[in-house]
C-alpha cells in the first residue's frame, strides 16, 4: 500500500473519531443556561492524535510486511518455546508476584484483582466453546448465573456452605450446558449466536420474575464467605483468603484447559472449528464433541459464579445481563481465539484498565474504547494469536 493511501486511511479514521467523540468532547450543555458551549480545541486534538496514531501504525505495518517478505522476519513471529529459560524466569516472577500481591497492596487492590481472576476463569471457560470449538455463544452469562444462584439458593433453603455448593454449582451449570447444546446441534454461525443469546435472556428473565424461587429483582443477600476450618477471619483476611481461592481456581483452569486442548477431544474441537463437514467425514462424533464443549465451558462458568456470589455476598439478575456475555466474549477475542495466555492478558486488561483509568473521570471509557479499537485494527488475531500446528509425515512409513 502506497504512502498516499495510508495517509488517506489515517485521515478518514481521524474524521471518524472526531465524529464519534463530538457529543462527549466538543459539546457542553449548561443546565442553567440554554446556550451550548462548543469546544473545538478538544475535537481538533482528538483528530490530530488519531491521524498520527493510525498513520504511524500503517507505516510501521507496511515496513514490517516488507521486511517479512524480504525474509528478515519470520512470518509466524517469535515463539515463546524458543526461549525456555526466559519463560521459566518470567513464570517464577509472576508466581511470586501473585503470591505476595495481597500482602503488599491494599484491600481495594486485592478486590479488583480477585474480580480480574474471576474473569480469567470465565474467559478460559468461554475459550473452550468459542476459541477451540468455534461455537459462537452469546449467552454464556446464563451458566455464570446458574452457579451464583445455586450457591445462594442452596445456602438459603438447605444451609449448605461454600465448599458443598462449589461442585453442585459446577454440575448444574454443566447440565444446563448440555440442555443448551441439544437444540443447537444443527446450528452454526449467526443462528447459533441468536439461540444462545435467547437462552441467556430466558435465564435472566426467569430469575427476575419468579419471585418465589429467586426473590425476583430484590436478589438474595447475606451469602456467606468461604470458611477456613471454622476460624473467624477479619474482613481483610477474608479478602485475602478469597483472592488465594480464586487464584488457585484460575491456575487449575489453566492446567486443565491446556491439557484438554492437547488431548484427543481438544483436537476434535479444533477440527470442528476449522471444518465441520470434514470433521464429520473423518469419523469424529460431532454431537458428542459439541456437547462436551458446551458442558465443560459451562462448568467453569458455574464455579466462577459460586465464587462471585461468595465475593459479593449479594446477587440479583441485574448482575447477569447480556453486557456480561459481551465482555467475556470480548476478552476471548481480544486475547486471541484459542490462546490461553492471550485470554489471561485480555481478562486482566478488561478488568484492570477501566479501574486504573478512573483518574481521567469521564474520559476513561473513551480511552479504553480507543485502545480496544486500536488493538483490533492493528492486531486482529488478538494479543497472542495462536500459531497453527504443522505435522510432518515420513514418506514410506519408515523412521527418520
Amino acid at each position: 500500500m502506497r504512502v498516499a493511501a495510508l495517509l488517506k486511511r489515517a485521515l478518514f479514521a481521524a474524521l471518524w473519531f472526531m465524529f464519534l467523540t463530538l457529543p462527549f468532547l466538543a459539546v457542553e450543555l449548561n443546565p442553567g443556561q440554554p446556550a451550548v458551549v462548543w469546544r473545538g480545541r478538544n475535537l481538533l486534538l482528538v483528530g490530530v492524535a488519531a491521524f498520527i496514531v493510525f498513520g504511524a501504525g500503517g507505516l510501521l505495518s507496511r515496513r514490517w510486511r516488507r521486511r517479512r517478505e524480504a525474509g528478515f522476519v519470520q512470518a509466524s513471529g517469535p515463539s515463546l518455546a524458543a526461549h525456555p529459560l526466559a519463560c521459566r524466569v518470567a513464570l517464577i516472577v509472576l508466581s511470586l508476584s501473585a503470591l505476595i500481591f495481597p500482602l503488599v497492596f491494599s484491600s481495594y487492590q486485592v478486590t479488583i484483582m480477585t474480580t480480574a481472576l474471576i474473569y480469567v476463569v470465565l474467559g478460559l471457560g468461554l475459550n473452550i466453546v468459542v476459541g477451540l470449538a468455534g461455537l459462537l455463544d452469546l449467552g454464556y452469562v446464563a451458566f455464570y448465573a446458574v452457579g451464583a444462584y445455586s450457591y445462594a439458593l442452596l445456602h438459603r433453603h438447605f444451609g449448605l456452605g461454600f465448599w458443598a455448593a462449589l461442585p453442585v454449582g459446577a454440575g448444574l451449570a454443566a447440565l444446563f450446558g448440555v440442555l443448551l447444546g441439544f437444540p443447537v446441534l444443527r446450528l452454526r454461525g449467526d443462528y447459533l449466536a441468536i439461540v444462545t443469546l435467547g437462552f441467556g435472556e430466558i435465564i435472566r428473565l426467569v430469575l427476575e420474575n419468579w419471585n418465589d424461587f429467586s426473590n425476583g429483582p430484590s436478589g438474595i443477600a447475606n451469602i456467606p464467605k468461604p470458611g477456613l476450618f471454622g476460624l473467624h477471619l477479619s474482613l481483610a483476611d477474608e479478602q485475602r483468603y478469597l483472592y488465594y481461592l480464586v487464584l488457585v481456581l484460575a491456575l487449575v483452569t489453566v492446567l486443565v484447559v491446556n491439557r484438554l486442548r492437547d488431548s484427543r477431544i481438544g483436537r476434535a474441537w479444533v477440527a470442528l472449528r476449522e471444518d465441520e463437514l470434514a470433521c464429520q467425514v473423518m469419523g469424529i462424533d460431532k454431537t458428542r464433541t459439541k456437547l462436551s464443549a458446551f458442558a465443560l465451558g459451562a462448568t467453569w462458568a458455574g464455579m466462577a459464579g459460586v465464587l462471585f456470589a461468595a465475593k459479593t455476598s449479594f446477587i440479583n439478575p441485574a448482575s447477569f445481563t447480556f453486557l456480561e456475555s459481551a465482555v467475556i466474549l470480548a476478552i476471548v477475542v481480544l486475547g486471541g481465539l484459542g490462546s490461553t495466555v492471550g485470554v489471561i492478558i485480555g481478562a486482566l486488561v478488561f478488568s484492570l484498565l477501566p479501574e486504573y483509568l478512573r483518574a481521567f473521570a469521564s474520559y476513561r471509557m473513551l480511552i479504553f474504547g480507543a485502545v480496544m479499537v486500536g488493538v483490533m485494527v492493528f492486531r486482529p488475531q488478538g494479543i497472542m494469536g495462536v500459531r497453527r500446528r504443522s505435522y510432518r509425515g515420513v514418506a514410506g512409513g519408515g523412521d527418520e
